[in-house]
Parts: C-alpha cells; structure tokens; sequence
C-alpha cells in the first residue's frame, strides 16, 4: 500500500507536531516496511528530518503551488497524490486537504488537542475560527480519525459530536535520546554550564499562561525544598513577566532558575539528573514531557483531572493545578520521601512500555489495512 502523509511539520518544527510526525515516520519505517511511506511538504532546508529517504519526500510540482503552499496542502495536494498513485493518505496535524474521496484515496487525520476550545482567551478569535474549521471538516472528511489521548476522543465526541466508533486513541513516545542514560561526563557538564550546583525540581516546557509555571513557583516557596532549586526550561513569551514578578514576591531569585534556547541535545541530562518532574499545565492534548521523565526515570508531580494522569500513570503524584496549596503538599511528598520516590520510578518503568514505538507502528498499519480494505 502506498501511503502519504503531510509532513510539514516534520521537516519545518523543532518540537510539537514536528517530535510527533517524525516519531511517528520513523516508527513507520523500522518496524511496518511492508508498505510505501511518501512525505508531502512544500520545503525541507532545516535538516530537521535527515533519516527519511530523500527519494521518498515529495514537494509542490507545480509554480502556483510552489508559491502558494499553504493552499496547496489545503487542496491542490490531492491531484498529485492521484497521480503518485497513493492509496491512503494521514494528516500527522489536525487537517487534511480536501479532495481526496473524489480521487478514491482514504485518509486518516490526527487531532492532538482542542485547546482553542477548552480555553478559548488563550487564542486569537480569528485563529479560532480557522483551526475550528480545519479540524471540523477533517473530522467529517476522514475515513478515520487518531486521537492522541483517551482525553482528546472525549472532546471530539463531546466537543463535535464525532461519533465514538469513528475515532482510534493511538499514542505517541518521546524521541528516543531520552531513552539512553547521559554518561557522567556529559552530566558533569551540563550542571557546570547551567549553574547546577543543588538538587533540583525541573519543569520544561513553552513559558505560557496554560503552562501555570508562576503556579509552580507560588507551590515551590510553600514547600518545604529549601535545599531544592527549581529550573524552568522553555521557550520565553509575554507570560514570563508573570512567572518574574512571583520569583521576586517570593524572593527565590537565587533558587529559580529560567533557561531559553536549551539545545535538545542537552535535556536528557537535564531530566536525568534532576529529584522530581514538575508539570502542572492546566490543559494538554497529552504531554509528551511526561514521557521524557519517566524514560529518564525521575518521578512526576503533573495535573489531575484531564490526560496528564494518562501520560504519568503510576509514575506520578497528581493535584488540582489551581490549588497552589495542593500542588505543594504533593511536592513536599515527593521531596522528603525518598523511598516514595523509588516506587514512583519502578512504576513509571512499566508504564511507558505502552508507549512503545513498535507497538505504535503496528496499531498504525493495521489502521490503514482496515480502512483501505
């Protein structure tokens, strides 16, 4: 079967949509090869992506989809995927293009979240009404639809009345480096370059409102981890104004550290050495950071109440993300109990074997097969 996916991302986005389309690829590659894999983008100049065959990436043919690639994916694509002669194409993030029915190729779509949905202040109101439609009429569209998480297939039913049967919950794993212990070396280095020279609590992700990093903070100064630093990893926005204005109320200026731009190369001994994974974000589609903890085996302190429980399973400790003082008492737990801590790891061993790329690969084929059957 010849199979074609959007790959944009995979080829133009660092984290995100890009970590999933080229996990996702990847898997596709090693352990399903029994079928044809062909990658739609309209550019590739990142090298983000340097393990997907060359000869297997295609991009806009023609002048007018070359210059307009964004309605190329959106329509124009489905007349090149009839003469390339694909069977069945994925949308690896949120859409697919229109067309393809009348050109008697199946689809598959993605949904990873309906963020904009469930907190609708934290977007634009014209971005709104556009991812609403993509996702909406992919979801009509779509012979089937992938949803990332069991919380994700509620909001689709819940959300768009997307009928139950019609959605499959296949997940994702993190990128495979966080799966191989940093050598003492690499992890000497990486305290001395950050000014790692406590334990600490990391937290890594996007400095943004959803993300309740200044939360995080306000949980910290209430806990008893006075010999703990607390390292914030990711990228700046508008929001770390808020997050510096409760450093200072709390005057942990010398215990929270905020680093930007941390090359990915650098994480896993980051996450490695580091006594407790903190990630209380309000709302996720999964949380893929989750899964980078628990491969390098460091228990989590994450968010009840939506999928996040689903990503740390039994290696976490969860609380309400709006109950600073309930965020704190979970923290104190994992900070003062060492033993707690080591059945939190065992466990969360265990859990990402659900995870597994190959498990994924296989989940994703027999998909395929079914529907082009």
């Amino acid at each position: 079967m010849r199979i074609g996916f959007d790959a944009k991302r995979a080829f133009a986005n660092k984290t995100g949509l890009g970590n999933y389309s080229r996990f996702i690829l990847e898997a596709l590659l090693r352990y399903e090869k029994a079928n044809e894999y062909l990658a739609y983008t309209p550019k590739n100049n990142q090298n983000l992506f340097p393990g997907f065959p060359s000869e297997s990436i295609h991009f806009p043919e023609k002048w007018l989809d070359k210059k307009l690639s964004a309605l190329w994916r959106y329509s124009g694509i489905s007349s090149q995927l009839h003469r390339d002669q694909v069977d069945l194409f994925h949308g690896l993030s949120n859409e697919i293009p229109q067309g393809l029915s009348k050109r008697g190729i199946r689809s598959v779509v993605t949904i990873h979240d309906l963020i904009f949905e469930k907190l609708p202040a934290h977007f634009k109101p014209v971005d709104r009404l556009i991812y609403r439609h993509k996702f909406r009429s992919a979801c009509i569209r779509a012979d089937k639809v992938v949803a990332v998480s069991e919380q994700t297939k509620r909001d689709l039913v819940e959300l768009y009345q997307v009928d139950p049967g019609k959605v499959e919950v296949i997940y994702q794993d993190s990128s495979a480096i966080f799966k191989q212990p940093a050598d003492e070396r690499s992890k000497a280095e990486i305290r001395d370059k950050y000014g790692l020279d406590k334990p600490y609590v990391l937290c890594v992700g996007t400095l943004e409102e959803r993300k309740n990093q200044h939360r995080l903070v306000e949980a910290f100064a209430g806990s008893n981890a006075k010999d703990f630093d607390l390292v914030l990893v990711g990228k700046a926005t508008p929001y770390l104004t808020k997050i510096n204005e409760s450093i200072a109320h709390y005057k942990l200026q010398k215990r929270v550290k905020v680093l930007h731009n941390i090359p990915s190369a650098h994480l896993p001994a980051l996450y490695q050495q580091a006594t407790v994974f903190a990630y209380i974000s309000i709302y996720e589609g999964f949380g893929i950071p989750i899964l980078e903890a628990l491969h390098s085996q460091v228990p989590v302190l994450s968010a009840k109440g939506f999928c996040l429980e689903e990503a740390g399973g039994g290696g976490g400790l969860y609380a309400d993300p709006l109950k600073t003082e309930e965020v704190s008492q979970q923290l104190n737990r994992l900070l003062t109990d060492q033993s707690l801590r080591s059945e939190l790891i065992e466990a969360g061993k265990l859990h990402v074997t659900r995870f597994n790329a190959q498990l994924i690969a296989g989940q994703l084929s027999r998909l395929y097969t079914s529907i082009a059957g």
